[in-house]
């Protein structure tokens, strides 16, 4: 989904491709929540995933702009580490520290994100550049992933849903802003691809947190650079 996400973007703005990618995620989950019967999610269950949402669109715009400025292999690691970090301190606060077998195992995962998401600094100039941008994308990342572990584990598609039409509606709001079109999704199939990939790996994501832990699914999940 990201690898899509971001070849999506050499054709196209990266709000454009944000707009395309919520707006086939939108249709992907609404189908299946639909086909599926799954209920209504719950008031607090609708508020936890509008915030996910938010948090997921600020994370994406901060990683698109700081990627922009040709730093990837520091912003790369930066934003996932923290973005798995957030969420597995805020697990250890709420529901324990596991095992220490399992702490250990944490401790090289981690080092693996950081490993798997680096690459070489081509130009040493851009050292330092968007590092700010990666600390908020990595901390709005984060917080999708607390938010979206809030909600109920009867529910799967339709928090998600939500969760994805905040983000095509930031999506749009910066179109506006930016007095860009609405992309064309016959000519730009690829960010369409990008939303239906990204959308099915959130709901593995939300299945596997609810068939273990919020912490094991993150660290597991967030090695997914090795794919990009």
């Amino acid at each position: 989904g990201d690898f899509s996400g971001g070849y999506a973007t050499r054709r196209i703005n990266p709000f454009q491709v944000l707009a395309l990618s919520a707006l086939a995620g939108i249709a992907v989950l609404f189908t299946a929540a639909i086909v599926n019967q799954e209920g209504f999610p719950s008031t607090s269950g609708i508020i936890w995933s509008l915030l996910a949402g938010l948090s997921g669109a600020i994370g994406i715009s901060a990683l698109y702009s700081a990627l922009s400025r040709g730093n990837a292999a520091a912003v790369a690691p930066i934003s996932a580490v923290l973005g798995a970090a957030l969420p597995v301190g805020f697990t250890f606060l709420t529901s324990g520290t596991p095992a220490a077998i399992q702490l250990i195992g944490f401790v090289i995962a981690f080092i693996g994100i950081w490993l798997v998401s680096s690459s070489n600094i081509k130009d040493p100039s851009r050292k330092h550049t968007g590092i700010g941008l990666a600390f908020l994308a990595g901390a709005a990342f984060g917080g999708y992933f607390i938010f979206i572990g809030q909600v109920e584990t009867s529910g799967v598609f339709f928090p998600l849903l939500f969760a994805r039409g905040v983000m095509l509606v930031v999506a749009l709001l910066f179109l506006i802003f930016k007095r860009l079109p609405f992309p064309s999704i016959s000519k730009n199939p690829v960010g369409l691809l990008a939303g239906l990939l990204d959308s099915t790996g959130n709901v593995f994501f939300l299945l596997a947190k609810n068939l273990s832990r919020l912490d094991y699914a993150v660290i597991v999940s967030s090695l997914y650079p090795a794919i990009t």
